[in-house]
């Protein structure tokens, strides 16, 4: 099963799967501990940052070596790809699932570039996903630019796109104010695409709202902020009340929090699966 395959099947079951992005190998190891804890299929994501920062071709085979460790069902995807050369690049390395944003540029520039990219993609039978309306990145405020129902569609009529990421009223990072999901316009995009819908920037909203957003067309959370968070928090504790050295052990106590949280994560989107 590829991962076009994996949304289809989590549109006819009305759950979703959950995306986790990974940094090194200690969070890498959390996501794979929890997902086997929970009998839950995994979709590994790697930013451009994470990239340059472990190598694309480790952090793939890190990536495909924990899947076949692990026993569980399993996908490299490429998570907010800034360009169309890096796409390409992670196309060649192997990723079932690569996402394209240009959510920053007009309109039409996005249709062009996410186009380009789905044509790229074709002989590779890799999903693409794609960006359409304003989701704040770190460090931004969330102000206005939500997809509309009729741009969404418009959107994949001239893209051809497997997957689209749309704003809803969530943002990346930890938010200032309590997050509240526009659910309404949710429905109106999903009436008018039969397109796998993303909710990025899930880390700190309730779960109830994740799983009503889940039930009204979501079918991939991406979740990364709280990874990273819970990594180092837990980390900096534990250094602060100890003098040793071997990371070896310092790392796994950080790693058993990830597998908690992460456990937690994924209960919420199998409770729609039952």
């Amino acid at each position: 099963m590829n991962v076009k395959q994996l949304l289809k099947n989590c549109q006819q079951s009305k759950c979703a799967v959950l995306a986790t992005n990974f940094y090194n190998f200690e969070t890498l190891q959390g996501v794979m501990r929890a997902a086997q804890a929970t009998d839950s299929p995994v979709l590994l994501q790697l930013t451009r940052s994470s990239i340059d920062y472990m190598g694309l071709k480790q952090a793939v085979v890190m990536a495909r070596q924990a899947i076949s460790d692990y026993g569980v069902n399993g996908w490299i995807h490429l998570d907010h790809g800034g360009s169309v050369e890096l796409v390409e690049r992670c196309l060649d390395a192997g990723f079932d699932s690569v996402m394209i944003d240009a959510s920053e540029e007009s309109f039409d520039v996005n249709v062009a570039t996410t186009r380009r990219v789905v044509e790229l993609a074709a002989p590779y039978g890799v999903n693409v996903e794609a960006e359409l309306g304003y989701v704040a990145k770190l460090g931004q405020q969330q102000g206005g630019g939500f997809t509309t129902a009729e741009e969404a569609k418009l959107f994949v009529e001239q893209t051809g796109v497997d997957a689209l990421a749309v704003s809803i009223g969530s943002a990346h990072g930890f938010y200032k104010q309590a997050p509240k999901l526009d659910i309404e316009r949710l429905a109106q995009i999903h009436a008018v695409t039969d397109v796998a819908l993303v909710l990025h920037g899930s880390s700190g909203i309730p779960h109830d709202m994740v799983q009503q957003a889940i039930s009204n067309g979501i079918v991939k959370v991406n979740l990364a902020t709280e990874i990273k968070d819970m990594f180092m928090r837990n980390l900096k504790s534990i250094l602060t009340t100890t003098d040793e050295i071997d990371l070896r052990k310092v790392f796994p106590k950080a790693t058993d929090a990830v597998v908690e949280l992460l456990k937690e994560k994924y209960g919420v989107v199998k409770n729609l699966q039952m």
